[in-house]
């Protein structure tokens, strides 16, 4: 296969285990409950059969290459991403660099290439999943080609929960409603947000309530604007309750910013955070973002948020 990509070849190379594999393949944005019972599937199959366990991941998402002009965030970064993918039990992954090359890949070439590099015996799919250019290699493509090429094509049927199918669209929307109960249903952990903390206004801090200002992609996906229970893991300092505000902060306008800034407040806390890098999961939604007429009535909202989540965490 002269007309391969090179780069896919040795993203796939640096990946191989060396020696025969089960292979799933997927975005796998968020590594949400319906991926992990799919790539569980894959780990199990592969132990059966004596395989190596393969997880082929892609970024940036398909979508932004063959779709210029979409627009989409990420659930979890590429980072958080490979790690979940790595506790699941899975031998290796491998990221593939997606581009309009690779996109171009017909869904045999696509194959040949994971049968060459990866040494491919068993592709583990879902029941909607397709590949190659098109989108043309759909199940029964990939279980004829794989008759051809030499693997066996195993289909699991999708996860669903109440009848919905456990998937990043349903993700995206219960987070578009600072439903976090729900996000952390289909994710099987709460959301979480993570970033180096970096220098703020400190407002918080001349209101009485210091936060750290977490920094953060901007194809990261949020939460709709609010206050949020949050709880906050510090490096070597272990777990502690926190207050989160995501949002354009409206009752200090004028100030020059325009995107979203993610501030915490961790309870009970006096120390340093600059440079460090912070987690947050966002548990539960305490209200929406709103103005306040002076500091001395946002303070007092503040005060209230504190109980709020006491009385959540307790």
């Amino acid at each position: 296969m002269s007309d391969s990509p090179i780069l896919a070849r040795d993203e796939l190379a640096r990946a191989a285990p060396g020696r025969d594999a089960a292979v799933v393949i997927g975005v796998f944005d968020g590594v949400h409950r319906g991926h992990r019972y799919l790539i569980g599937r894959m780990v199990e199959r592969a132990r059966q059969e004596g395989l190596a366990a393969i997880v082929v991941t892609f970024h940036p998402h398909p979508r932004l290459v063959v779709h210029p002009q979409a627009t989409l965030t990420y659930l979890c970064g590429l980072e958080e991403r490979i790690e979940l993918l790595r506790a699941l039990g899975v031998d290796s992954v491998a990221i593939l660099s997606f581009t309009s090359e690779l996109a171009q890949l017909s869904a045999r070439e696509f194959a040949a290439l994971l049968v060459d590099e990866l040494r491919l015996k068993l592709l583990v799919i879902g029941t909607d999943f397709a590949l190659g250019r098109n989108r043309e290699g759909d199940t029964q493509t990939l279980t004829a080609i794989g008759r051809e090429l030499g693997f066996a094509v195993e289909v699991v049927p999708l996860l669903a929960v109440a009848s919905e199918k456990v998937g990043s669209s349903a993700v995206r929307l219960a987070l578009a409603r600072g439903d976090m109960e729900t996000v952390a249903s289909l994710l099987g952990r709460p959301f979480s947000l993570r970033g180096p903390v970096v220098p703020g206004a400190e407002r918080g801090k001349s209101l009485g309530f210091p936060t750290a200002n977490i920094a953060f992609g901007f194809d990261r996906a949020l939460p709709v604007f609010g206050v949020y229970v949050t709880r906050a893991y510090l490096s070597g300092q272990g777990v502690r309750p926190a207050v989160t505000n995501i949002g354009l902060r409206p009752t200090f306008p004028g100030s020059g910013e325009d995107r979203p800034t993610v501030e915490t407040h961790i309870l009970d806390f006096q120390g340093e955070l600059h440079g460090q890098e912070l987690r947050i999961e966002l548990l539960h939604r305490l209200r929406g973002e709103m103005r306040f007429s002076s500091a001395d009535a946002l303070r007092a909202q503040i005060e209230k948020d504190v109980a709020a989540a006491r009385a959540y965490l307790s």
